[in-house]
């Protein structure tokens, strides 16, 4: 299994963002994974993990299938269906997948399962692979 890249300061995987959710993101069988367990620091209300939080790791989870495979893109679009309650300390796993591309326009699925297997939420996302300055300035942010 490979570790995907991160960047150190950011705030889903970085390793060094005090702030930060410090999920490390693996690829494996052609899918970006990780797992987390729902802090308490982001509730949204008592004992309930904050939605937001939850379409945050799926976003970082789809970017990471497309990292893996050496692409480099920015989020346009992210669509997130939330299909049970995740609460506080409730460990979750979560996949992303590339589902086709067109151009530089790459379509991405994504989900969160709890620890019993139940689907908690869905994602759709669409990202765009940048090139030129742009590309640069990711790549001088990645680490391995």
């Amino acid at each position: 299994m490979l570790e995907v890249a991160r960047y150190s300061g950011c705030f889903v995987c970085g390793q060094k963002n005090d702030i930060g959710l410090k999920a490390r993101f693996f690829f494996k069988d052609g899918k970006a994974v990780t797992e987390y367990t729902a802090e308490k620091r982001f509730e949204g209300y008592h004992g309930v993990f904050h939605g937001g939080i939850t379409a945050t790791l799926l976003d970082e989870v789809m970017i990471k299938a497309l990292l893996a495979k050496d692409i480099y893109a920015l989020t346009v679009e992210l669509t997130v269906r939330f299909h049970k309650t995740v609460h506080v300390g409730q460990k979750l796993k979560l996949t992303g997948r590339v589902e086709k591309s067109k151009g530089r326009l790459y379509v991405t699925s994504g989900e969160v399962t709890s620890d019993d297997g139940e689907l908690v939420a869905t994602a759709t996302g669409k990202y765009l692979e940048v090139k030129g300055d742009m590309k640069n300035k990711l790549l001088e942010s990645l680490e391995t």
